[in-house]
């Protein structure tokens, strides 16, 4: 039978060794794996994170394993590369460092043994991702276990699966169920003993067959289908290698239902109209980044599971098997992908099919995914590259031929053209649109959509992300770029309002459902991160746009008061915002009823006289929520945004009335021909290319790009291009700032 022994607690650490050892090194540092070495430097800013080779050392008795015939070598996440030794001899390489890879261990083993891994982030133009908004944590973050199986087994080395394929297909009332296994070594004495079992681990059918027989087909009657959040329910295949005694076994969780994009009525599941509404999600956290416990993982669900949710977007890469198996248990609808992502590389084709034949083996069984992703962004750096698209025209066929009961998609940039050529390679597609913060305006974001479902109508059409970054930082004046939560709160109560009215949108997923680490970032006063999350990065707080979502999607009643963190405010009168999903709220001022307000969008808004200071309480049937605020003659500068870092403050600028600075909107300064002409020259001179990577931009370029940036502020702007490669220093933006102070309005 096959066991598996847990090789995770004490390595050796070093990222100052230069060559592997030939012995346990003394003097490395003790570590547990799940382990990353960037769990600091990777999430405090600066882009300085070490990104290099570490090695990971430690010894093993052969008696301390179980007896068998074979081991395998079992790694579960290592980040990006890394190469195996055992007892000196280089045994396997791995490109990626998302998916699970094995690595037989059995000849070379001896009775006392050393294991060796050197793992290696640093950038290099094979393996992606190489450049996107996120940290790339180098380490062994997820488990190593050592697989003991007889000579005859279920394969362990066909691309990190498990060993066996289950395709179910509803017809009628019933469903046609197919294993497929994958074995090595059998013998014609062998049997394969195929069983089915129901949720509650009663046998439905069951079979014997030779070895050779790898494919078995069931009948389900009256089958009970996976619905989504409403009824996930699972059935259990599982297949023993059987030579009187059982010698291997494997078993997958799966779910009988079938599912339409449609173009007009977004996603249906078993013939009902399913909306797809929920959230994105990256796997690191604060102080952890991304070596992650399965209470983590827990946490993460839970949360997700709050708010609503209907779908997530398991971005922008695999994601660890715990994770998807909560998926599939709580009925979450999931978008699966490879870190093909901002930056296509020639030289890294065979990277992304190996990426994706991992992603697909690994994870075909899970019913909760429905689309494969094949890339995000990729046409950042243009968008008529032949390579590239031949790229994803041969990951698209992949998939179809590896998978042919899932649907392909792309994220595209929002810079993207709709009539791209790439754009109409996969079953459907999703947009990135960030009207509203990364310039534009939130009211952008709905008619878009409905330009390109009236320019494509046959090619369902979806959001993949969009959202704005929030701290704790207030103002009852709430600006596009102020990072205050209460813009978030705005920003969001919109796009909620435009998209999920829209029921040809095949899904929108949040960017992000948790803040998470980008080392490169250094904005909105706390570096290191991107705070788009509707939760902090340590899962502390909910921000309040977690409550507008909640208001929407969860059937849970609940009620809560928006700004509890803002607590001192200037006016005589000021706005405070409810979220609630029932139908009617309540709100008490030291206990006098401001009134009674109903909102079919969930978002009730109430005019409180500030004075003194005042105790809120809101009131929806049987649910209430506490608040408070004071008057204060002074706007509190701790709710103020603070640059920590920034190259200039918006309040060192030098501003004349009537004239433009660094604190002008671009767009103002494009509709000037002197102002035009100077921004223009400025940005080119710096080779950013606005955001492309080339030299310059044309006036033509410059105008496509103005609906998605005219809305930005110079000095914004330039310091979210500083956290690329483009670097700007303080005087060249003050004398920027001196010349736009004499053009006039």
């Amino acid at each position: 039978m096959r066991q598996i022994y847990d090789f995770n607690t004490k390595w050796g650490f070093s990222k100052e060794a230069v060559e592997v050892p030939t012995s346990m090194p003394e003097r490395w540092n003790w570590v547990n794996i799940p382990h990353t070495w960037n769990d600091i430097d990777g999430q405090d800013g600066g882009n300085d994170l070490y990104r290099g080779t570490a090695f990971y050392a430690k010894e093993l008795e052969k008696i301390d394993l179980p007896k068998a015939d074979r081991y395998f070598l079992e790694i579960q996440g290592a980040n990006s590369s890394a190469i195996v030794y055992v007892n000196g001899k280089k045994l396997a390489n791995h490109d990626g460092g998302y998916s699970t890879w094995r690595v037989d261990i059995t000849d070379v083993l001896e009775d006392r043994n050393l294991f060796v891994f050197e793992v290696d982030n640093s950038a290099n133009d094979r393996v992606y991702p190489q450049n996107a908004d996120f940290t790339f944590y180098g380490g062994l973050y997820r488990n190593v276990n050592i697989i003991a199986v007889s000579n005859s087994h279920f394969d362990l080395e066909y691309y990190g699966g498990p060993g066996i394929k289950v395709t179910p297909e509803v017809v009628g009332q019933n469903a046609k169920v197919e294993f497929e296994v994958f074995v090595k070594n059998t013998k014609e004495n062998q049997t394969l003993l195929y069983t089915l079992k129901d949720a509650e681990g009663n046998v439905v059918a069951e079979k014997e067959t030779p070895a050779s027989e790898t494919v078995a087909s069931f009948e389900i009657e009256n089958v009970h289908l996976w619905h989504g959040k409403k009824d996930p329910y699972l059935y259990t295949a599982e297949v023993c290698l059987k030579e009187e005694e059982v010698l291997d076994n494997v078993s997958a969780r799966f779910g009988c239902r079938t599912f339409e994009i449609h173009p007009e009525n977004g996603f249906i599941l078993n013939g009902e109209e399913y909306p797809l509404r929920g959230v994105s999600r990256h796997q690191d956290r604060w102080g952890v980044g991304n070596a992650l416990l399965p209470e983590h993982h827990d946490e993460d669900m839970d949360l997700i599971c709050e708010l609503g949710a209907t779908t997530i977007r398991l971005a922008h890469y695999q994601h660890d098997q715990y994770f998807y198996d909560l998926c599939d248990e709580r009925g979450m609808v999931v978008w699966a992908e490879i870190p093909y992502i901002s930056s296509h590389m020639p030289n890294g084709r065979e990277n992304t099919i190996s990426q994706m034949k991992e992603l697909v083996v690994q994870n075909y069984n899970h019913p909760s995914i429905v689309v494969w992703g094949l890339s995000n962004e990729i046409t950042i750096g243009g968008e008529d590259d032949p390579d590239l698209v031949e790229n994803h025209h041969i990951l698209n066929d992949l998939v179809h031929k590896m998978d042919k009961t899932r649907l392909t998609t792309i994220a595209c940039v929002s810079m993207c053209s709709m009539d791209n050529e790439y754009v109409q390679i996969p079953d459907v597609v999703s947009y990135n649109h960030y009207f509203g913060w990364y310039g534009g305006d939130a009211s952008q974001n709905g008619p878009w959509f409905d330009e390109f479902h009236a320019k494509y109508p046959n090619i369902p059409i979806g959001c993949s992300e969009y959202g704005c970054e929030a701290l704790n930082w207030h103002t009852s004046n709430p600006e596009q770029g102020d990072y205050t939560e209460e813009y978030q709160a705005y920003y969001h109560e919109e796009l909620i309002k435009q998209f999920y009215t829209r029921k040809y949108m095949w899904a929108t997923h949040v960017w992000n459902m948790f803040d998470f680490g980008a080392d490169s970032r250094n904005e909105g006063g706390e570096n290191g991160q991107n705070h788009k999350g509707l939760v902090t990065f340590d899962r502390k707080y909910k921000k309040d746009s977690f409550y507008a979502y909640k208001a929407w999607l969860s059937d849970e009643p609940f009620v809560h008061i928006c700004g509890k963190r803002y607590v001192d405010r200037v006016e005589e009168t000021t706005k405070v915002t409810v979220y609630s999903n029932q139908p009617e709220v309540e709100l008490f001022a030291n206990g006098v009823s401001l009134g009674k307000q109903t909102s079919p969008e969930h978002f009730f808004y109430f005019e409180v006289p500030n004075a003194g200071e005042t105790n809120l309480v809101a009131v929806a049937g049987d649910c209430r929520d506490e608040s408070f605020i004071r008057k204060v003659e002074v706007f509190n500068e701790e709710y103020r945004l603070k640059e920590k870092g920034a190259i200039l403050n918006w309040f060192d600028i030098n501003e004349r009335e009537g004239y433009f600075s660094l604190n002008s909107k671009i767009e103002d300064i494009m509709k000037s021909e002197e102002g035009s002409k100077l921004f223009m020259s400025f940005m080119n001179n710096l080779g950013s290319g606005w955001g492309n990577n080339s030299k310059s931009v044309s006036e033509e370029d410059a105008k496509k790009k103005m609906k998605m940036l005219g809305a930005f502020k110079v000095l914004r702007y330039i310091t979210l291009l500083s956290a690329t490669n483009v670097k700007v220093t303080k005087e060249q933006l003050l004398e920027l700032n001196d010349r736009l102070n004499e053009i006039a309005q």
